[in-house]
């Protein structure tokens, strides 16, 4: 089993919502993830989706985009973002996925020898920041430390992370998040969320023992990212200089 992973892919969710408003080479962006995909993926692999997937505000408006990822070859296991609104109560939306599919809020699951968890995060507070920030950034630690335990408890022989918001700070800065991740024998962290300028400050390759990969869909030109296997080592995607 391959694994591959893509963030933030903005379909339409049933509305009028051209993603090229952001800079021209986001026109056709899914026609070029798509292309990729069917190129590379075959039906046994798993393709990680860390949030940011649709534009929908309702789970019905949703259900088209999931849909048509659900089309593509492979497994594919999702992540909610800050933009998906439409995600609903995880029982439910289990439910309605297409075959196939499958969705990590605050658990874990494995198939094969691999586990995957992981949960949404928040952005990282600061001197300045709402006592808002703090609260939910807290909250997302608990679910993260709930996740990793039951990771924990399903063995395997390589764990796999997916978080939306960055698990690190600007260049690899240590965080409360990934003090976290290192108490825990975790492989590979995937994430998405940055866009233009802010890819610069990704990080990416291993820190501290983990592999850290951003596979926000314009910082990879619109093609998957495909974790590398166990004792290789991971490359920095390239960057977007369009906002988003």
């Amino acid at each position: 089993m391959d694994i591959y992973a893509i963030g933030d892919l903005h379909l339409p969710g049933g509305g009028n919502k051209p993603m090229d408003v952001f800079g021209a080479h986001w026109e056709g962006h899914f026609d070029k993830i798509c292309a990729d995909w069917r190129a590379r993926v075959r039906p046994g692999d798993m393709v990680l989706i860390p949030g940011d997937i649709s534009w929908a505000m309702q789970m019905e408006e949703a259900l088209p985009d999931l849909q048509a990822i659900g089309r593509l070859p492979g497994n594919k296991i999702l992540l909610r973002g800050n933009h998906d609104y439409w995600w609903c109560g995880i029982t439910r939306l289990r439910d309605m996925l297409p075959p196939g599919m499958y969705a990590v809020q605050n658990d874990a699951m494995r198939i094969e020898d691999t586990v995957f968890c992981g949960t949404r995060g928040w952005t990282l507070p600061g001197s300045g920041s709402p006592a808002e920030d703090e609260k939910i950034y807290s909250r997302e630690l608990q679910r993260m430390e709930m996740s990793l335990e039951r990771a924990q408890a399903l063995g395997g022989k390589r764990l796999v992370v997916m978080c939306h918001y960055p698990p690190l700070g600007d260049g690899g800065a240590e965080t409360r998040l990934s003090r976290l991740l290192r108490r825990y024998p975790v492989d590979d962290v995937v994430y998405g969320h940055l866009h233009g300028a802010s890819l610069a400050g990704a990080a990416t390759g291993t820190i501290d023992g983990i592999r850290y990969h951003c596979v926000s869909c314009d910082g990879l030109d619109f093609k998957l990212y495909q974790l590398p296997g166990e004792g290789v080592e991971a490359h920095p995607a390239a960057g977007s200089e369009a906002a988003l």
